[in-house]
C-alpha cells in the first residue's frame, strides 16, 4: 500500500510539474510576445497568463522598464517611449502607483506625476495612468493607460488583462456635484505628467 501511495505521489508531482511548464500560454491563438495592439507606436504584447514572466525589460541606459510582459511593462514603456519620462521609484506592483495617503490633485513623488483621485475635481486625459486596486483575485492590481475619453466613457488600452481578455476596455464615467467617477469598484484613480 506504501509503495502504490509513494508510486501515485510521484506521478501526481511529475504530472503537476508538466502542466505548470505547458501554462505559460492558455490560450491556443497567440504566443507569448505576440504584438496585439499598440498606441502611439507603443506596443502591446500578449503575455499567455496572468502571472507569466518572461524576465526584466530594460532600456538601454539601465532603467527598469518592467517584468515582460506584465501591465506595469507596458505602462512604464509608453510612458518611457512616448512621454520620454522616467519614474524616480521604477520598481512595485500596479496598485502601488496609487498613493491612498495622498489628496486629490497632489504630487506623487515616487512617479514624478500628478495623482487624482476616484471621483475627482479632474477629468481623466488620454494618456493618463488608470489604477485599479488588488483584489482577492489579484492581489496585485491593474494598471492602464487611458487612449480615448468621451462624455460618458473613457476606452483604456492594457497589457496582460488575461488570456482571453481585449487590450482594449472602455469604463463608464460621470460627473457630478462638480467630480467626475469612473464605474468600478476596485479603481483608485489615475495619475498624469503634468
Amino acid at each position: 500500500m506504501k509503495r502504490i501511495i509513494l508510486i501515485f505521489s510521484i506521478l501526481l508531482v511529475v504530472a503537476l510539474g508538466v502542466w505548470g511548464t505547458c501554462t505559460n500560454n492558455i490560450n491556443p491563438q497567440h504566443r507569448v510576445g505576440d504584438r496585439l495592439d499598440s498606441l502611439n507606436n507603443v506596443v502591446v504584447y500578449y503575455n499567455g497568463n496572468v502571472g507569466n514572466v518572461e524576465g526584466r525589460n530594460l532600456s538601454e541606459d539601465g532603467y527598469n522598464i518592467g517584468l515582460k510582459y506584465q501591465c506595469v511593462e507596458f505602462v512604464k514603456r509608453y510612458y518611457y517611449e512616448h512621454l520620454n519620462h522616467k519614474m524616480p521609484n521604477s520598481y512595485g506592483h500596479a496598485k502601488d502607483f496609487f498613493n491612498k495617503s495622498l489628496k486629490d490633485g497632489s504630487y506623487n513623488s515616487d512617479r514624478n506625476l500628478t495623482q487624482y483621485s476616484n471621483p475627482s475635481v479632474s477629468k481623466p486625459q488620454v494618456s493618463d495612468l488608470i489604477i485599479f486596486d488588488g483584489t482577492s483575485g489579484n492581489e496585485y492590481g491593474h494598471v492602464a493607460i487611458v487612449s480615448k475619453v468621451m462624455d460618458n466613457e473613457i476606452e483604456i488600452i492594457q497589457q496582460n488583462p488575461g488570456p482571453f481578455a481585449s487590450s482594449r476596455a472602455t469604463i463608464s464615467l460621470k460627473h457630478s456635484d462638480g467630480k467626475w467617477k469612473l464605474d468600478s469598484s476596485t479603481l483608485l484613480g489615475w495619475l498624469r505628467k503634468e
